[in-house]
């Protein structure tokens, strides 16, 4: 098949923005991976060693992937494009007529890929990865053998209180801590589990160790296998060891239906969701800010100069959603007008640079 001039020029630009973001992505993956496993090495304990460890960060690396696409395309861009413009192939390409509309959308379409690639991570492969390390490491330190261990996950339904340390794929809990409180938050029964299992709709405590109080008088007793009665159900239960963060997008929305039916508080789980949703906005206004800056005012500096505008320019990004979300939840305004500002406020600043370019 004979190419055009044109599909030529279009390949060759979407390649090298493409290439660029691809090294940009190699280079911080590994990075956070050796840093990473440096800071693992301080959680070894019991059967958590340094087999497991690897495994475990192994299993991170689609969430990994997954956070930094965005920095990935924006950065790619700015190199990609970056070598474009010291070599003098984009003035050449803009003298022989080729239009700045059609140069962002070469340099684009790679971030578009970017986009589904990170939609598709998102969404189906690094939650199941994310709970499936969590897990793991939570049960190989021990999590059914420890009270309310720091690994688990605190919820509540009504007036019962619980703890779980670990929470597997198909939905079996390890280290189950219940508290059961009246109406006037007076305690009165604490029960610990060492796993409990979900089977034909209805969930069993196993070997339970349960305190009841009256008063002054203690009561303390020990079942084999326990009914427990709850709504709760695996489907619900699997997004509770995940950080909001790293769920799905599915997965954020039945957790929100969840709570907010049992009345209790779903912003910081609103917060992700729309954060989640408008991650490709988000890619995309970045990478129209990196080709506006190639285009203007850094179209004639050092490529190292670009770099460090570029880690800037997302650092700014990064900090203005990471104040904005923890401050609709305290000032109680929508999350996704905290989600939304940045990115139109990126926006219009690409799209002021880009209009300026002649």
């Amino acid at each position: 098949m004979i190419l055009s001039n044109g599909q030529l020029l279009n390949r060759y630009v979407t390649s090298t923005v493409a290439g660029a973001m691809m090294v940009v992505l190699f280079i911080v993956l590994a990075l956070d991976l050796v840093f990473a496993f440096i800071a693992e090495t301080d959680d070894l304990k019991n059967s958590y060693q340094f087999p497991q460890a690897l495994e475990f960060m192994m299993l991170t690396v689609p969430r990994r992937i997954y956070d930094y696409l965005p920095l990935a395309a924006f950065i790619g861009s700015l190199v990609g494009l970056g070598t474009l413009a010291n070599s003098s192939e984009l003035t050449v390409m803009r003298a022989a007529g080729v239009s700045i509309a059609r140069l962002i959308w070469m340099a684009m379409k790679p971030a578009l890929v970017v986009v589904v690639v990170g939609l598709l991570i998102g969404e189906y492969v690094a939650p199941y990865t994310e709970q499936r390390a969590q897990t793991q490491k939570a049960v190989q330190q021990g999590a059914s053998d420890n009270l309310a261990s720091s690994s688990g996950v605190w919820h509540r339904e009504g007036e019962s209180y619980m703890h779980f340390n670990a929470v597997q794929v198909d939905g079996t809990l390890y280290g189950v801590s219940l508290f059961e409180l009246d109406v006037n938050n007076r305690l009165q029964s604490a029960s610990f589990a060492r796993r409990a299992e979900y089977d034909g709709g209805d969930w069993r405590l196993l070997e339970v160790s349960t305190t009841t109080f009256e008063g002054s008088r203690t009561n303390s007793r020990y079942a084999e296998s326990v009914p427990w009665e709850t709504d709760l159900t695996p489907d619900v239960l699997k997004v509770l060891i995940v950080k909001p963060e790293y769920l799905s997008i599915e997965g954020l929305y039945t957790y929100m239906t969840y709570l907010r039916a049992q009345a209790l508080d779903a912003s910081e789980y609103a917060m992700a969701f729309w954060k989640k949703v408008l991650q490709p906005a988000a890619t995309a206004v970045l990478v129209l800010i990196a080709i506006s800056f190639i285009f203007g005012p850094l179209r004639s500096v050092t490529m190292g100069f670009r770099v460090f505008c570029g880690i800037i320019v997302g650092l700014l990004f990064k900090y203005a959603q990471d104040l904005l979300g923890p401050a609709s939840l305290v000032f109680g305004f929508n999350p996704i007008i905290a989600t939304l500002a940045p990115i139109i406020v990126s926006a219009i600043f690409g799209l002021v640079l880009l209009r300026r370019v002649r």
